[in-house]
């Protein structure tokens, strides 16, 4: 049985993928995230689609609700997204739409994409904020930011282009 990874916390990194991850990377949070966008609200019902084990699914859900991603109704006990966990739907969806074209095999996806609005089915797909067009493997870099740090404003454009 190989032993279980050590947790090692992203603290010392300045990069924004690394401070979701403490948020959201643990392996059960996503599936406690799709069973929440799903409309699942109920902590056995959550638990009970998603295999975890009950002590597990109670430290993702206060994790979540301590950095505003989810909340818990007082009275009831139900959890829902916030704003912040709503706001996670596009990064699910492309977990989602990566694990069908590359982990579905012949039996093809398990769920499909509706767009709520036209009643089609839809495939989610990166667009340009500026353009409106969409974004292309190998057609996104980046830059340094405003919270960049010194290492970080030494690289200009990352991956650097031909």
């Amino acid at each position: 049985m190989i032993p279980p990874v050590p947790y090692r916390a992203f603290a010392a990194q300045n990069c924004s993928i690394a401070r979701t991850l403490a948020i959201v990377g643990e392996r059960w949070t996503p599936l406690v995230l799709r069973e929440l966008l799903l409309g699942r609200s109920h902590f056995e019902e959550i638990r009970r689609n998603t295999g975890v084990a009950s002590n597990i699914l109670s430290d993702r859900l206060a994790t979540l609700v301590e950095h505003g991603v989810v909340t818990q109704d007082a009275e009831h006990g139900d959890y829902a997204l916030t704003d912040k966990g709503h706001d996670l739907t596009p990064v699910l969806s492309a977990l989602r739409r990566w694990g069908d074209q590359y982990t579905a095999g012949e039996a093809g996806p398990p769920t499909v994409a509706v767009h709520t609005t036209c009643g089609h089915d839809a495939d989610p797909r990166l667009h340009c904020s500026h353009c409106g067009e969409e974004i292309g493997r190998g057609e996104l870099s980046v830059r340094p930011g405003q919270g960049a740090n010194a290492r970080q404003r030494a690289e200009p454009l990352l991956p650097a282009t031909a």
